[in-house]
């Protein structure tokens, strides 16, 4: 490889680092799993939560990869209507249906040798998803109206923020098109589990968004800041990136206090303890988090007391799905071993499938898979 060659790798290294924002584990190991995925065209799974950047990662999959310079075509088949879908993606003939007044070509004709992300696969239709698995399969398809096949050749992927494995169990999504799929899942943390990230993404929308309105920013205070930081973010970074624009459009020449940030985000002060401020740390927030889980427990059992409604001989918190921890010993069990009891019962539960496990708790395999190590999880038991 000559000096040329390297430096072209290198800058491409460096756009496509830049493209995918943060320097927290999730996102450094995201990145990771990106560079070994990109070259290949296996078929991609991306799932996480709305907002919290599956086109972002797409997109770094497809300019990785060797048809970077080939069609990207994206395609969000939950805002297709059922009945012209098969056409959007297949193409039809003249004459097909009412309307059909010319040939035309579809989505996937429209990516031939390039990547095809289709968003939102889980609103995709049995009928389609039948047509859609033979894509995968064989690289076919035939136009709506048309009798012959078809071939393509393209890199597929698909995103979506719902449970596949729900909806398979509703009869709703193909389980075979679901393993056909899932060749290679990437899950996408939220952003409240990589909360180093979120200076960094305030920083780049900001710049962004300044750059953009010739707006100047005035800066933010340090406890406002923490409360951004701390925040829950459900809408994730599509969330984070919307606050930002509000923010800056109506506090214009000023430096943005927490008054302004609570009052953008719709939340009652007390109901944000950031970290690092007033002598608290994180774990002392988690803590009290946990402590506050407990108050609320007895506060319910004291209500159930009152109305008679279950048997004193019980005196246990049991959710409908079973775990549950006696009363004798809630009041002593500290945070790890309340972890440790539900992630063995998680585990015994669901026989240890980890997409199950990850899926109940709401958060990532990778992070349950810290977990198991950080426990010593085996089999059930704990080394």
């Amino acid at each position: 490889m000559n000096g040329e060659t390297e430096k072209k790798l290198l800058d491409q290294t460096r756009v496509y680092q830049s493209s995918l924002l943060g320097n927290s584990v999730p996102i450094v190991e995201l990145r990771g799993i990106i560079r070994q995925v990109a070259p290949t065209d296996v078929t991609v799974l991306i799932t996480g939560e709305s907002g919290s950047g599956k086109e972002v990662v797409a997109n770094e999959i497809y300019k990785q990869s060797s048809r970077q310079n080939k069609p990207f075509i994206i395609v969000n088949c939950g805002a297709i209507p059922e009945g012209i879908i098969e056409s959007e993606l297949f193409g039809h003939i003249k004459g097909s249906f009412t309307g059909a007044t010319e040939n035309r070509k579809g989505y996937f004709e429209a990516a031939n040798n390039g990547t095809i992300l289709l968003d939102e696969i889980g609103e995709l239709p049995l009928q389609t998803q039948v047509k859609f698995l033979r894509v995968i399969e064989n690289g076919e398809y035939i136009k709506v109206g048309g009798t012959r096949s078809e071939k393509v050749d393209v890199r597929i992927i698909a995103a979506t923020n719902k449970n596949l494995e729900q909806l398979i169990a509703a009869n709703s999504f193909r389980e075979d098109l679901y393993y056909r799929l899932r060749s290679i899942n990437i899950v996408i943390p939220p952003l409240r589990e990589r909360k180093d990230d979120i200076k960094i993404l305030f920083d780049h929308f900001v710049k962004q968004f300044t750059e953009r309105n010739s707006v100047e920013f005035m800066g933010v205070s340090a406890e406002a800041m923490n409360y951004i930081i701390n925040y829950n973010w459900p809408g994730n970074v599509r969330q984070l990136k919307n606050f930002i624009e509000s923010l800056l459009t109506l506090n214009r020449d000023k430096i943005i206090d927490e008054k302004d940030v609570l009052a953008q985000l719709s939340i009652p002060k007390a109901e944000i303890m950031p970290a690092g401020v007033n002598g608290f740390n994180k774990q002392d927030e988690r803590q009290l988090l946990f402590g506050a889980l407990f108050e609320l427990k007895r506060d319910i059992m004291d209500i159930k007391h009152q109305l008679n409604s279950f048997d004193d001989a019980k005196h246990r918190a049991e959710p409908e799905d079973g775990f549950f921890i006696s009363d004798d010993k809630i009041d002593s069990i500290t945070y790890n071993e309340f972890e440790q009891e539900l992630l063995t019962y998680y585990f015994n539960k669901y026989n240890g499938n980890i997409n199950r496990i990850a899926d109940k708790l709401k958060i990532s395999n990778r992070t349950l898979y810290r977990k198991f190590k950080q426990y010593g999880l085996k089999n059930g038991k704990y080394n």
